[in-house]
């Protein structure tokens, strides 16, 4: 069993650049919990084959590997030029219509009827990752007349963003589906939807999801942020993908989003990721900003239960590198006084129900004891969830009896999860206390003569009854 990692989580994206079964390796062992297939780009070849892998290195290393499916979802982009280029400049008229004849410098396709539906007169356009921006002046039936505000190139295909009013568009489009079937079939522990604006994107993939595996909500509209409370009522986990919200939103306020999409999430003990551009300068260099390092240790001081890299890790040339310099960074901030200040500051108080009071108690239990460890029997996570809502100086390790459990697990703050094998059941307190005490020194959590809490509930096998709470001591050598 490996040594207790850091309580923020790394989520690696795997692509081009870290593919082969060694570069995988060294990413597992360099830090990385949860690997992220990109499915706007690959074959479903290239993800079976990088899943693979995943699942042997795991077997290897002994500890839960989570994988993260990330849906494309729909993408809204202006159709071709007839040179495939052209320069808008400020002021100038430009026609966005429904026709699909080559563009020029007049007009271009916008295959979207959906825009052209709720767009109004004032509303803005943003083009190419927010490099162009347009007002719109007319809608008509099947084009939008505009003036360019924020001139400059554009060529085919470039993306659209339309920030000032919700779109009519599912979050799931028919490749989303057929992707989400594979990556479902395939045993993805998470799923992230693109483009969520509402809760019933959410519980539209619900439907096709069930229960097999967690639904993370990439927010990335400033709708989602207007619907934050019910979106986070409906998913299992959150993502703050900055890159296409801060196309959408003032960068002024993109830091303020973020604590406030943790803040919010914590309260319900929902994970959240906080991902895109985090240490971007490390796709081509071996290191990365003061600014980028500063960038990842503010994630980690608000709380976030985890860090994400994205072409950093899966086109860049130097995958492990930044893989190994995010653990540096969160190891050294988890070992900052102030950083634990700053958890035990941010406590919430706990909710009205049994699993909540336990967990709450645990923390205080071991916070009083200075105790190594809260090791929390769980079927299905809420009670591990629970206690990282806590977030206590204490390590957690959260036992179940399933690995899609463990691995669901770390993704979340705190949590270093293991499989209680089918042959050792704990039908007993007993046995509950022993299983527990291995654990924590298993995992190199706690050793002779330190205490550990323990949660768990009575009766034992049934999930959801967590309602009991002990102290143990492991014996001296």
């Amino acid at each position: 069993m490996v040594a207790a990692q850091c309580r923020t989580k790394i989520v690696a994206t795997l692509g081009p650049a870290s593919s082969s079964i060694e570069t995988i390796r060294r990413l597992a062992a360099s830090g990385a919990d949860v690997f992220r297939f990109n499915f706007s780009h690959g074959t479903h070849e290239d993800h079976a084959a990088r899943y693979r892998i995943v699942r042997q290195i795991e077997a290897e290393l002994g500890r839960p590997l989570g994988v993260l499916a990330d849906l494309q979802g729909p993408k809204l982009r202006v159709g071709h030029f007839a040179d495939g280029r052209i320069i808008l400049k400020a002021g100038q008229s430009f026609r966005l219509d429904l026709d699909d004849t080559p563009g020029d410098t007049t007009r271009v396709n916008l295959p979207h009827r959906e825009i052209i539906a709720v767009a109004k007169e004032g509303c803005s356009l943003l083009l190419d990752d927010g490099k162009l921006k347009l007002t719109v002046k007319t809608v008509g039936a099947d084009f939008l007349d505009t003036e360019v505000v924020v001139g400059g190139p554009l060529s085919d295909h470039k993306g659209v963003n339309v920030p000032d009013v919700a779109l009519p568009i599912p979050a799931l489009t028919e490749r989303d589906k057929e992707n989400l079937a594979f990556a479902l079939d395939l045993g993805a522990d998470f799923i992230a939807l693109s483009f969520v604006q509402r809760p019933e994107d959410v519980l539209e993939a619900r439907e096709l999801i069930g229960s097999k595996a967690w639904i993370v909500a990439k927010l990335e509209k400033p709708q989602a942020l207007d619907n934050l409370s019910a979106i986070l009522k409906a998913t299992d986990a959150v993502m703050v993908a900055r890159g296409d919200l801060g196309v959408e939103l003032p960068p002024e306020t993109v830091p303020l989003a973020q604590k406030r999409i943790i803040r919010e999430a914590r309260k319900l003990g929902k994970p959240v990721i906080v991902a895109t551009q985090m240490l971007e300068s490390m796709i081509s260099a071996p290191t990365p900003t003061r600014a980028e390092a500063s960038d990842v240790a503010t994630a980690v001081f608000d709380g976030a239960d985890a860090v994400m890299l994205s072409a950093e890790s899966a086109a860049g040339s130097y995958p492990v590198e930044a893989v190994t310099m995010m653990n540096r960074i969160l190891e050294r901030v988890e070992a900052d006084g102030g950083w634990r200040t700053i958890m035990q500051a941010s406590r919430l108080e706990p909710e009205h129900y049994t699993a909540d009071a336990i967990a709450h108690a645990a923390q205080q239990v071991a916070t009083t004891l200075a105790a190594k460890a809260i090791v929390a029997y769980t079927h299905a996570g809420p009670t591990a969830l629970r206690i990282a809502r806590e977030r206590p100086i204490a390590r957690i390790i959260g036992l179940t009896p399933t690995i899609g459990t463990a691995r669901r697990l770390v993704l979340v703050w705190g949590v270093q999860s293991i499989v209680v094998p089918a042959d050792k059941p704990v039908r007993d307190t007993e046995t509950m206390v022993s299983t527990a005490l291995q654990a924590a020194l298993d995992t190199h959590v706690a050793s002779p003569g330190d205490s550990i809490v323990i949660t768990a509930g009575v009766p034992f096998g049934i999930s959801g009854s967590t309602n009991t709470i002990r102290v143990a001591k492991i014996p001296a050598a």
